[in-house]
């Protein structure tokens, strides 16, 4: 019998096959499309996912310029603020180890104003510009007392609603000013930094993405109780406090920022915020200044909100805002930390990953400590850093 011939694939299947590709090809076009359409978004994001890396978080914390979208305010060429040095302080043996177990970047300490210590770790130094998560939030504590002292925001009980309808219908109706100063709103919020799935890192997602902060804020939705009924913890409650300020003087956090606080202070270099990509200030975390600035702002706190004979922030919303007032019990002021255990005039300001300003009034002893510690919140790692602070303060008043 003659051999059959093999026949040539049937026009049916051949259709199939090319019915199959097509929309695949077409998919892998538009995904390149967005890829090249949305490289520097998706480079943020990969970059924000590596943020934290133990090999990268040092460099990241001096660099948060090369991966955010940022706004630079201007120091305004002034002479800096003095910060002059005094007599070299003996700072205790355990300093050492601890400064290398937190992986410490920078320690300044200020005794009367005078820089006593000043150290740097990790291949930084005094030119960084320092990422000061949580530290912002006291630096737009006392932005809000002055405007609030100049009566833009006369009542701190005033529903946040009044001054921005958007956030009506959302988790921070019925929340008062007071309420988000204090942490005290009753959103319920996950700050868990380790859960990928959190709001505090769903947040972050918003910033790399160039995506709005205030429709983040104003997608809350769920409460875990009344507002002002207690305390927790709560980050994007600053940025509604921050909603309510640009609504009230129509300006941006930045332009306030520059005018009320950094120009007056005399800065040495030009500080940053954050952005996100409507251009609104990232304010409860995303400041960055050099740490001899950040001593500069904690010793103006320090002497009652004065600095170089003028009165920057009122004395009076220093003494109230610094004061443990949130419900609870919390230890915790209007954007301040207060110990629990406070000595007279004993507050701070803390970011995560180890950022601190201690102030302690009455030694007039300021300590500021930038940190890349992934271990920072450890148990005891906290409670250990208030007792070395204290520590060195009460060491500076030996003879």
């Amino acid at each position: 019998m003659p051999r059959s011939k093999s026949r040539p694939p049937s026009r049916p299947l051949s259709r199939l096959v090319k019915l199959v590709l097509r929309p695949v090809l077409v998919m892998l076009v538009i995904v390149a499309a967005l890829l090249v359409w949305k490289h520097e978004e998706v480079a943020r994001l990969m970059a924000v996912n590596r943020l934290f890396d133990e090999s990268r978080i040092v460099g990241n914390f001096s660099n948060m310029d090369g991966i955010f979208l940022t706004r630079t305010m201007s120091r305004g060429g002034v002479a800096p603020g003095p910060l002059p040095p005094g007599p070299p302080a003996t700072l205790p043996p355990e300093v050492a180890h601890w400064a290398g177990d937190r992986t410490v970047t920078a320690l300044i300490v200020l005794k009367d104003g005078r820089i006593v210590a000043e150290e740097y770790f990790h291949g930084t130094g005094p030119d960084d510009r320092r990422i000061s998560w949580s530290v912002a939030k006291s630096w737009l504590s006392a932005l809000f007392g002055i405007l609030h002292a100049e009566g833009a925001i006369p009542s701190l009980d005033a529903p946040v609603t009044e001054y921005v309808p958007e956030l009506v219908g959302s988790a921070y109706e019925g929340a008062t000013i007071r309420h988000v100063l204090n942490m005290a709103s009753g959103v319920a919020f996950n700050e868990d930094y380790l859960d990928f799935n959190s709001d505090i890192n769903r947040m972050g997602r918003v910033l790399a993405l160039g995506s709005s902060m205030d429709g983040f804020a104003a997608g809350q939705n769920t409460r875990r109780g009344d507002p002002g009924a207690d305390w927790q913890y709560v980050s994007i409650d600053t940025h509604v406090l921050g909603m309510v300020i640009r609504a009230a003087t129509g300006r941006s956090i930045p332009d306030l920022m520059e005018e009320r606080l950094i120009r007056p202070l005399g800065l040495e270099a030009d500080p940053y915020y954050i952005i996100d990509g409507h251009g609104t200030a990232f304010v409860l975390g995303g400041l960055n200044l050099t740490a001899r600035d950040y001593a500069r702002f904690a010793q103006m706190i320090a002497q009652g909100g004065a600095w170089q004979g003028r009165q920057v922030v009122p004395s009076g919303w220093i003494d109230e805002s610094t004061r443990a007032s949130a419900p609870g019990g919390a230890g915790y002021g209007y954007q301040w930390w207060v110990p629990e255990d406070a000595a007279e005039g004993e507050f701070f300001a803390r970011g995560i990953y180890g950022q601190y300003a201690w102030i302690d009034r009455a030694r007039n002893v300021v300590i500021v400590v930038a940190a890349a510690d992934r271990g920072f919140d450890g148990a005891g790692v906290h409670s250990g850093n208030i007792e070395l602070f204290r520590t060195i303060a009460q060491g500076l008043d030996a003879p």
